[in-house]
């Protein structure tokens, strides 16, 4: 047997990492000033409901950010049952961050348990068979054998108790290691950024609120090409490095979105909150705005609705270098998709 005392997951600490370091804990000091003020109870449910909907999309998952918040809410959605199933199981597995420890087995089996009920037949359990990752047809990686990953695990986790790694740094490093190793038979994506963020939150209770799978969403080719290139160094470096970079990016749009959450929502008409509403059921011409919203006289709508939301950026034009096209559209931004989303939780 191993000698789980001694193990270290390879990786190398460059001055990318550093600097990274340095500048999200400096970050962190404003962040956390900012979350006392204006982190309320209202931006944490709003926060949390962006990670379990982009950490699902990133599995493929549909389901809007209005249907995610409605099942939140308890009500019903149209939509596959498999996918519902995943939100429910995910709204459940998040909410229970505070009763686990990180670097337990028991609680890192039972919230695979959680989070993948009624998906799987093996959950709870390490996969019992062997498992590669493919994309396009081609196998990006092939996991080790099923008969390693009980000594596997326990060597990482022991790792993550005993070590005295940074836990920023020690968060996305067991992401890492957590994707190769791939210990169950489904959702090891999923586990590892859930457990990441509960490794985060046991360091700052806040960062259980900090929507780090949205950059992930975002920026998810350069996701699945920083595991690729970790696994052809065989270290977890390149990774790391994408990581921090994500943790920086998305702790700076939380400080300043929840800073001036009031300000923009009291910023934003009743004119053009309904247009708001109205684009958010898909994209429309100006034409056809005017029609739902019963106005006829276009300086007026103009004026009062589309520009605002426009100078806003709650709006946007879907041919942006063709402003008078007959075939524009006008479409959500994702500030605007935001503010809806607080319009309809708060």
């Amino acid at each position: 047997m191993a000698n789980t005392s001694r193990y270290r997951p390879p990786y190398a600490l460059t001055s990318t990492i550093l600097n990274r370091l340095a500048e999200i804990t400096e970050g962190l000091g404003r962040y956390s000033v900012l979350a006392e003020q204006h982190l309320t109870p209202r931006l944490r449910r709003e926060n949390r409901i962006r990670t379990i909907q982009a950490s699902l999309a990133i599995e493929n998952n549909t389901l809007t950010l209005e249907q995610v918040t409605s099942l939140m809410d308890g009500k019903r959605v149209l939509g596959h049952p498999r996918e519902i199933q995943e939100v429910h199981n995910a709204i459940a597995a998040y909410e229970a961050l505070e009763q686990w420890d990180a670097c337990s087995e028991r609680d890192l089996l039972a919230a695979h348990a959680m989070l993948m009920r009624g998906l799987v037949e093996e959950v709870g359990c390490y996969r019992s068979g062997g498992v590669g990752i493919f994309r396009d047809k081609h196998c990006m990686h092939m996991a080790p054998p099923a008969s390693r990953v009980p000594q596997l695990m326990v060597n990482l986790l022991s790792w993550l108790a005993n070590g005295e790694e940074h836990p920023l740094l020690a968060s996305c490093v067991f992401h890492y290691e957590l994707e190769f190793i791939h210990p169950f038979a489904d959702g090891n994506g999923r586990m590892g950024r859930l457990w990441q963020t509960l490794i985060l939150r046991q360091w700052k209770p806040l960062l259980a609120f900090l929507p780090l799978e949205t950059v992930i969403r975002e920026r998810q080719e350069e996701y699945y090409r920083a595991l690729a290139l970790a696994d052809a160094q065989a270290e977890a470096t390149p990774f790391v490095e994408f990581m921090l970079q994500a943790l920086s990016e998305v702790m700076h749009q939380v400080a300043v979105t929840d800073q001036v959450t009031d300000q923009v929502t009291d910023q934003v008409t009743d004119q053009v909150a309904a247009l708001i509403q109205i684009i958010d059921q898909g994209e429309l011409g100006s034409g056809a705005l005017m029609k739902v919203l019963g106005l006829s006289h276009r300086p007026t709508f103009r004026e009062n609705y589309l520009n605002p939301a426009l100078n806003a950026a709650l709006v946007e034009q879907t041919q942006p270098h063709a402003p008078r096209s007959p075939t524009q559209r006008y479409r959500l931004t994702d500030k605007g998709r935001r503010w809806l989303l607080r319009h309809r939780t708060a």
